[in-house]
C-alpha cells in the first residue's frame, strides 16, 4: 500500500509536510531516491509536472515502458523519463534518464503521491441532505444536493459528491469517493477506501422474474450488495443486489466502465474486468482474474483463479484455475487463432470443394455410362 511506503519513507514524508505538491519542483535525483532508481544524465534536472512522452516539455517527467513509443525518447522535450532497467538505446538521449525495475509501476507510485498530496474537500454544503439519523464521520465532504438516508453510516474522510445518493441504512466505511450521480441503494454495505465513479449504482434489483400465463411476475430482491475494501467501480456500473444474501465485490476488485454485475454473483478478490463486460446472475469470479472489454459470463457456473480472458469472449459454462481463453465459445489461445486462419480460408476452401464436387460428379458419370 502506498500509505505504507510512504510511512516508511521520512525523506519522501518530510517532502510531503513541508510542500504543496502542484507547485514544487523536484530533482532527478530526490525522484530516484523515493522510487530506488538510478539517474543517468543530469541529477540536477527539475521537474514540476507530468506529460506524455510524445507530449513532453521542459520542467515535465514522462516515462517509457512500451518499446512501441522507444521513438519519443530519441527527442522528447521532458527534462526526465522514467525507463526500465533493461531498457537498451542506440544513441544518447537529451532527457536525464531514471532507471528503474518497472517504469510502469515507479510512475504509479509518483502518480498516487501527487493525487494524495492534493487537498481534500471538506464539510457539509448547506444543500445536502442528511437525514437526523445518520452518522457522517469527522473530515468528511458533502457536496450539493447529495444525499444520506436514514440510519447510514458513512466513515472518516468520505467524500460525497453532488448528487450522490447513499440510501437508508448503508454502511460506508473510511476514505470512501461517491463522485456525482453515484447511488448505493439501501441496507447496501462498503468497506474502505471504495471509489464509485460517476452514474455507478450499487444495489439496483437484480433481474429477477417469473414467466405466468400473462406476463412476468417479478421476484424481489430483499438481499444486499458487499463492496469490500480498496475496490473501484467505474463510470455507470451496475452491480445489483442479490435475491437473498448478498452479491459481493471482494477486496482489491477494479471494474471499468459500464460493466454489469448481476444478483447474487461472488467476483473474487483483485480481479480486473474492462468495459462493457456482463457477468450473469450466481456467476462465482475466482481470485486475481483479467477480463477484456465485452467478456460475456453465463450464469450459475465457476471461474477459477488467475482465468484471463479475452475481449469478446463468451463464456457458457465453467473454467478451471489459471487458463488464458478467447472468442465464443471461449477458447484456448492456440485454438482460436488457427481457427480464425482456418475462418480466414473459407472462402478458397469453399471453392476448392465445389471443384472436388464438379469432378467427383463427372467420375460418377464416367462410371454411369461404363455399367
Amino acid at each position: 500500500m502506498l500509505s505504507t511506503y510512504l510511512k516508511k519513507n521520512e525523506y519522501i514524508c518530510k517532502l510531503i509536510e513541508n510542500f504543496e505538491f502542484l507547485y514544487m519542483e523536484f530533482t532527478a535525483l530526490q525522484i530516484a531516491q523515493m522510487i530506488g532508481g538510478r539517474v543517468e544524465g543530469d541529477e540536477n534536472a527539475r521537474v514540476s509536472t507530468f506529460a506524455k512522452i510524445e507530449e513532453g516539455k521542459p520542467g515535465a517527467i514522462s516515462f517509457l515502458s512500451n518499446t512501441k513509443y522507444i521513438h519519443y525518447i530519441y527527442d522528447t522535450k521532458s527534462s526526465v523519463v522514467l525507463v526500465d532497467e533493461s531498457l537498451q538505446l542506440e544513441h544518447e538521449v537529451p532527457a536525464t534518464l531514471i532507471r528503474v525495475k518497472s517504469a510502469y509501476e515507479a510512475v504509479a507510485r509518483l502518480l498516487q503521491a501527487y493525487e494524495s498530496m492534493k487537498p481534500k474537500k471538506k464539510g457539509i454544503h448547506p444543500m445536502a441532505f442528511i437525514s437526523p439519523s445518520a452518522t457522517v464521520g469527522e473530515d468528511c465532504y458533502v457536496g450539493a444536493f447529495a444525499y444520506v438516508g436514514d440510519g447510514a453510516v458513512v466513515g472518516k474522510r468520505c467524500q460525497i459528491y453532488p448528487n450522490a445518493v447513499v440510501g437508508d441504512n448503508v454502511n460506508i466505511g473510511d476514505d470512501c469517493i461517491l463522485y456525482p450521480h453515484a447511488v448505493i441503494y439501501h441496507d447496501c454495505r462498503l468497506g474502505s477506501r471504495v471509489t464509485l465513479h460517476a452514474g455507478s449504482v450499487v444495489g439496483a434489483d437484480g433481474f429477477g422474474f417469473a414467466p405466468t400465463p400473462t406476463g412476468y411476475d417479478k421476484i424481489p430482491q430483499i438481499g444486499i450488495v458487499t463492496i469490500e475494501d480498496d475496490v473501484e467501480i467505474g463510470a455507470n456500473t451496475c452491480i445489483d443486489r442479490s435475491t437473498m444474501g448478498s452479491t459481493y465485490v471482494r477486496k482489491g476488485v477494479k471494474l471499468d466502465n459500464l460493466v454489469q454485475i448481476a444478483h447474487n454473483t461472488d467476483i473474487g478478490e483483485n480481479t480486473v474486468m474492462s468495459a462493457q463486460v456482463g457477468v450473469a446472475g450466481s456467476a462465482k469470479v475466482g481470485q486475481w482474474c483479467m477480463f477484456g472489454g465485452q467478456v460475456g459470463i453465463a450464469g450459475h457456473i465457476t471461474i477459477g483463479d488467475h482465468v484471463n480472458l479475452g475481449a469478446q469472449a463468451g463464456v457458457p459454462s465453467s473454467i478451471e484455475a489459471g487458463q488464458t481463453l478467447i472468442g465464443t465459445p471461449a477458447m484456448n489461445t492456440r485454438g482460436f487463432f488457427k481457427s480464425q486462419v482456418i475462418y480466414q480460408r473459407l472462402p478458397e476452401v469453399y471453392k476448392q470443394l465445389q471443384q472436388l464436387q464438379k469432378k467427383v460428379d463427372a467420375l460418377k458419370g464416367q462410371l454411369k455410362g461404363q455399367e
